[in-house]
């Protein structure tokens, strides 16, 4: 069962990025993305607010990606290549962040996972866009 939490401390792999993340609800929020660099990079995001993440340490390690239309900002440790968190393009005044980051919680927490429709993101195809989850993504656990 998965913790009911607002706030938790974060870090990178190796340590150089640090951050605090105050979420907007919770672990509730977790979702995985289609687009073509979410489906590559492989995490579970969860919710926060621009002013929800406090960078702690080694906010001169973390870089940058954007592509296509170049509003979504993803952040990632330089040193060992850890997504961490990216401004969203869905919603620029929201981060989603990588729940393999947060202190204690591993991605295979989560039984269950919304998959939402970044192929065809609504700003790029407002008439077909879809709300809500196009999908789940399921782990279910052998041992």
């Amino acid at each position: 069962m998965l913790p009911n939490i607002s706030t938790s401390r974060a870090a990178c792999h190796c340590g150089a990025v640090r951050f605090t993340v105050k979420l907007t609800d919770g672990l509730r929020s977790a979702r995985r993305c289609n687009c073509s660099y979410c489906r590559m990079r492989g995490a579970i995001a969860v919710s926060a607010n621009l002013d929800g993440i406090s960078i702690e340490q080694g906010e001169d390690a973390l870089s940058m990606y954007q592509f296509n239309t170049g509003t979504a900002k993803h952040y990632f440790c330089s040193r060992c290549g850890i997504y961490t968190f990216h401004q969203r393009r869905s919603n620029p005044s929201q981060y989603g962040v990588n729940v393999a980051c947060l202190e204690g919680i591993s991605p295979f927490d989560f039984a269950e996972v919304a998959v939402l429709d970044g192929e065809n993101h609504p700003a790029d195809h407002p008439q077909t866009a879809t709300e809500g989850p196009v999908g789940f993504l399921r782990y279910v656990a052998v041992r």
